[in-house]
């Protein structure tokens, strides 16, 4: 076993593969440890297998550059790929899109090391940002996985939801293998499907089998957001498809007596923090485009006990649930 593993995933990123590769190559004070990397095509059309090659014939002896294919499309597919592939005792996961400090994989094999009850952790992720983001932008950014928390380690709260996203997330191969299922319920947004929250469900199910995750400031990544994302058209299906998510992911640690509550909880408390957000916004929530993100994340999170009982039916009488 290899200290560590760099999996990407990526789809049609043959040209933002290689800076990410670039910043890998740039790695600092990594001579005392065992580390390699791996770019797990997720059924791209475009020419990635050839950027993969090209930097294979220049990378390091001692650093293994390997390309491997995953043919279903979906980030919890290809995430699952990365884990029967690496060798590596922790697996730190990078988007196409996320730029590693020079440190990063040092710091991020010290932690794992050190915390031995860690079965995740991910640090700062600091958004780079190709056009000005709207006005009050800080107030969704974590939606986008740009998160901060301090100069101090602390543990994340999954009971609450309070958890890190999977760009920048480094797992303990072990944990994972142990408790996440090979097949997720969330798969990502793929195809027509908008529900999110695939990220969350692993971190879940490593919570349930005891393992604690945590923040490690010492770790950093620049998160590039492109200027599409930043507008409507992308933002609004975002919000909607994280909030439906909801529900099915507190169902993940649940005891049975707790079920009811939870749905009531879910319901009763999502409408209230609608009708303050549009009172707040004097029911003109349309037009302010953070107001709307809002608005649709909440609703979805109001719709989401009602769409996981839908799912859980559809797939009782054996047919594929809508998206």
């Amino acid at each position: 076993m290899l200290d560590f593993t760099i999996a990407i995933p990526t789809y049609n990123g043959a040209t933002r593969l290689p800076i990410v590769l670039e910043k890998l190559r740039s790695q600092i004070n990594t001579e005392n440890i065992s580390w390699e990397v791996i770019v797990v095509d997720n059924n791209s059309s475009d020419n990635l297998t050839q950027v993969v090659n090209s930097f294979q014939h220049e990378w390091p002896d001692n650093i293994p550059l390997r390309y491997c294919f995953e043919a279903e499309q979906g980030l919890a597919f290809a995430r699952q790929k990365a884990i029967e592939e690496a060798n590596g005792n922790f697996i730190g996961f990078l988007d196409d899109d996320n730029l590693p400090e020079p440190d990063w994989v040092i710091e991020a094999v010290k932690f794992g090391q050190e915390h031995q009850t860690a079965g995740a952790y991910s640090g700062r992720i600091i958004g780079y940002f190709e056009a000005e983001p709207p006005e009050k932008f800080d107030t969704i950014q974590a939606f986008l996985a740009i998160r901060e928390h301090g100069s101090e380690t602390c543990l994340f709260e999954p009971e609450k939801l309070r958890l890190p996203p999977g760009a920048g997330l480094v797992v303990r191969k072990q944990a994972w293998s142990e408790n996440v299922p090979t097949r997720l319920a969330l798969v990502g947004r793929v195809g027509n499907s908008i529900v999110a929250g695939e990220d969350y469900e692993a971190l879940l199910y490593l919570h349930k089998g005891g393992w604690k995750i945590w923040y490690n400031p010492t770790m950093c990544i620049h998160h590039k957001i492109p200027k599409h994302r930043l507008e409507k058209e992308y933002l609004i299906p975002l919000a909607k498809g994280i909030g439906l998510a909801t529900f099915q992911l507190l169902m993940i640690n649940a005891k049975s007596w707790q079920k009811p509550l939870i749905f009531l909880k879910t319901i009763l408390g999502n409408i209230k923090r609608i009708l303050l957000l549009l009172i707040k916004n004097r029911f003109q929530v349309k037009k302010n485009l953070i107001a709307a993100f809002k608005f649709e994340f909440l609703w979805g999170s109001l719709l989401s006990p009602f769409y996981y009982l839908k799912k859980m039916v559809t797939k009782k009488s054996g047919f594929q649930a809508p998206s």
